[in-house]
């Protein structure tokens, strides 16, 4: 266990306060995003962008956007870096997502549900059958204008760098083009976490906020929410078309170049600031 993570103070008041009204707009907003899975599924994206600005606030993530993002509506792949859990919450606060994962994730004790009212998508990487129905469903939900997140690094980082992005994690999306109609637009995005309680962060600020390897969940949080503020930043570079022509090898290797470039602009810009 890093001591980032465990070696946070104990929680005041306040930040057990802002833990509790987390669990509460949770358990209100649960069944709402059941019904309207159930009900009216091509609206279910809006509750879970609810959710995550509450858990935003509530655990005093501040968010910065920098570039262009994707046009709503337009059904693009989007592929990022991956640092924490918290990923989920600052991307999902900003637009309507749904996410790829691997499967094990669905079996985890409560982020395996809140998964699955994502409409997370669910790749088997131990099966090489699964990939088509996965392909399939990314296919179907690209040409129904839906935003997809792939994470290419295929884990979580240690916060201080990028991990080489893998293209066989774009495979499924190139397999998808045929289902989506067309070319599927992919636009990087690069997730960087800046600074903790207004100061910059460093190497071991964004290191203390990162989750990985065996990191357990509630010293994590925790850690979080005595931080009082985490700032963080989100810059989208300039998309990239994928054709059946466009090797998945090839968009790989742009949009790693284009995540690295915008993280290492967000790091200097902030101790600038």
């Amino acid at each position: 266990m890093r001591r980032g993570a465990d070696g946070a103070a104990g929680l005041g008041p306040g930040a057990y306060a802002r833990l509790v009204l987390l669990l509460l707009g949770t358990l209100a907003l649960l069944p709402l995003q059941l019904a309207a899975m159930r009900i009216a599924p091509r609206r279910a994206g809006a509750i879970p962008r609810r959710f995550h600005r509450l858990a935003c606030r509530c655990l005093g993530v501040r968010r910065q956007v920098r570039g262009t993002p994707p046009p709503a509506g337009a059904g693009v792949l989007i592929v990022a870096n991956h640092v924490s859990w918290l990923d989920i919450c600052v991307m999902g606060a900003e637009r309507r997502l749904s996410f790829v994962a691997k499967s094990e994730v669905q079996s985890w004790p409560v982020i395996g549900k809140l998964a699955d009212l994502q409409r997370t998508l669910y790749i088997d990487r131990q099966r090489r059958g699964a990939t088509a129905g996965a392909a399939a469903a990314m296919g179907a939900r690209l040409a129904a204008g839906d935003d997809i997140v792939l994470f290419a690094e295929g884990t979580t980082g240690d916060g201080t760098r990028i991990l080489p992005f893998r293209s066989s994690l774009l495979g499924a999306a190139h397999h998808a083009i045929d289902e989506a109609g067309g070319d599927v637009t992919v636009y990087p995005l690069a997730i960087t976490y800046t600074g903790v309680a207004g100061l910059p962060g460093g190497r071991t600020g964004r290191a203390a906020l990162a989750w990985y390897g065996d990191t357990e969940l509630w010293p994590h949080l925790k850690h979080v929410l005595a931080s009082g503020a985490v700032d963080v930043d989100l810059a989208w570079g300039e998309p990239i078309v994928m054709g059946k022509a466009t090797s998945r090898k090839e968009a790989t290797r742009l949009a790693e170049h284009s995540v690295r470039h915008a993280r290492r602009r967000a790091v200097a810009g902030r101790h600038e600031a």
